[in-house]
């Protein structure tokens, strides 16, 4: 592989001590980053060099939690809550095959691309009978396709509507199958080299449509299986209150007990978390994924990252599922997240710096990567952003990281992921959009048909 040298550009989260460089440069060699500095790079025979003059580089973004079947169901109950959002769009679901997963998730994975991100989340939930591998399948096709990394989080859901759950009975599974299907694709699929592309986490939907049991089988199967946990967990006050009246006490006390609770667990959303739920997450250094746009969709309440922050609790940004959150734009969420702190607790709540962290090293870290990705060190690999601020959006924002977090979403002039482009001068180079474009509203139009039948 051709080594990479980035030079002349402002350089951001270099490392965990937010060092910077005004003009500054960056080599990767064999898809890992082997040099980062201030001022004009050395010269590298036979190098391919990029002149960054009036951009910024970042680390690739890292989105936490995501729902990328979703994409092909945009635009539905869009003035609902979500438990009545949920019940609307539940039949939707349980009609999706393999060529609806693949259509959304290689869509949801070009337009994440395209907003900056080279890691990405992704929680699977819905496996309508029949569909269980294939749907897996598919989705690790879709990001191998689009060249980024995936984190699938294997989901599950046991608790229908008899069962006093949301999901119709139809499109739930029991638990055996449930984790033997999750087993299988951890086996067959889950990569803990440093520097994988791929990874399987255990991930139950959340409390309201999980067994107790399955839970805690969970929690024991990915602690055996040596991977991550991922949930849902107090995106809602229904939420708290079917906790309390369910299980007698509040969400992140249950999941305590069944063993939820740790290091190697994120939860999504966290909007109603109080102080003492707060300080137990932070001294186990169980990650939360933070949706603020998808709160504000759906009218959750604004999750308090500042607090989340000072109680030590790992936080990263998602964009959370494209029928609750449309736009999918990971970059956006970077303001989102910094309007959301400053609506609760004031303009100094979180400054921009902290916002691109939470986007970057925070990602990583809810994931457990920040070791390998997050930041633009030396022996880490090479998913870079170089993102184009001599436009007219952001011309005269003298400070690029304010320019980037407070501007509007920024043409890429490259995105890597190991050093291979994925984005160059703003057009995604490893899939054609509309052809894509075109298969997602195929898919869309032949769910909404289904329904409306």
């Amino acid at each position: 592989m051709t080594a990479l040298v980035i030079e002349h550009a402002a350089i951001a989260v270099v490392d965990p001590a937010g060092t910077e460089h005004r003009r500054g440069h960056i080599i990767a060699e064999h898809g890992v980053i082997t040099a980062v500095g201030e001022g004009p790079a050395p010269r590298h025979e036979g190098a391919q060099y990029i002149d960054g003059t009036g951009c910024l580089a970042t680390p690739g973004l890292v989105n936490t939690h995501h729902h990328l079947y979703q994409w092909a169901t945009r635009g539905y109950a869009t003035d609902h809550t979500l438990f009545e959002w949920l019940v609307d769009l539940y039949p939707v679901w349980a009609r999706i095959g393999p060529a609806h997963v693949a259509a959304a998730n290689t869509a949801g994975l070009a337009w994440l691309a395209l907003s900056g991100c080279t890691t990405a989340a992704d929680h699977h939930y819905v496996y309508p009978d029949g569909h269980a591998a294939d749907l897996v399948d598919v989705q690790i096709a879709a990001a191998a396709k689009i060249g980024v990394r995936l984190h699938l989080a294997r989901g599950s859901m046991d608790r229908g509507v008899s069962d006093g759950g949301l999901p119709p009975d139809h499109i739930v599974e029991d638990i055996d199958a449930a984790l033997a299907a999750t087993a299988d694709a951890i086996d067959r699929h889950h990569d803990p080299a440093p520097g994988s592309m791929l990874r399987i986490a255990v991930a139950p939907c959340s409390p309201f449509s999980v067994s107790t049991e399955l839970l805690r089988e969970s929690a024991a199967l990915a602690r055996d299986k040596r991977v991550r946990l991922h949930t849902h967990l107090c995106e809602t006050l229904d939420e708290a209150e079917f906790c309390q009246s369910v299980h007698g006490c509040d969400p992140v006390e249950y999941m305590d007990k069944v063993g939820w609770i740790d290091d190697d667990a994120w939860l999504a959303h966290a909007v109603h978390l109080d102080a003492n739920a707060q300080r137990r997450l932070g001294a186990a250094g169980t990650g939360v994924a933070h949706c603020p746009s998808s709160n504000a969709r759906l009218g959750t309440g604004l999750a308090d990252v500042p607090a989340m922050l000072d109680a030590g609790i790992p936080v990263g940004l998602g964009v959370d599922g494209a029928a609750s959150q449309e736009a999918g734009h990971l970059g956006e969420e970077l303001r989102q997240a910094l309007y959301t702190a400053r609506q609760l607790k004031g303009p100094q709540a979180m400054d921009v710096r902290t916002a691109l962290r939470l986007g970057t090293i925070g990602g990583a870290r809810v994931l457990g990567r920040d070791t390998e990705i997050g930041s633009l060190e030396p022996g880490k690999q090479a998913d870079i952003a170089l993102w184009d601020l001599t436009g007219l959006g952001h011309a005269g924002i003298a400070d690029p990281v304010a320019a980037l977090v407070l501007g509007p979403p920024a043409p890429l002039r490259l995105l890597t992921v190991a050093g291979n482009p994925v984005v160059a001068d703003g057009e995604l180079r490893t899939a054609d959009t509309a052809t894509l474009a075109r298969d997602l509203a195929t898919a869309s139009a032949n769910l909404r048909e289904a329904r409306d039948a």
